[in-house]
């Protein structure tokens, strides 16, 4: 699958730096850009939907690790 604009996709997330939130939580979060529109794994933009607000993000890498984004599993 390629990443394109208005696609959900999953944010693994930094936690926060008292431990409200960990670091790995996985968050909803929709593509705004996508930097090379014919890569599988370009780093894109995205609006990440927390439980305190929106995060806007912007060259956010593909993969599994804290800060990165991946395609949200099927069932």
């Amino acid at each position: 699958m390629k990443p394109t604009i208005g696609r959900t996709v999953r944010y693994v997330a930094f936690g926060t730096p008292g431990g409200e939130y960990k670091a790995g939580a996985e968050r909803a979060a929709i593509i705004t850009e996508v930097d090379e529109p014919d890569n599988e794994q370009s780093a894109v933009g995205l609006c990440v939907l927390n439980p305190t607000g929106l995060f806007f993000n912007r060259h956010v890498p593909f993969g599994d690790l804290v800060g990165c984004w991946h395609w949200t599993p099927t069932a």
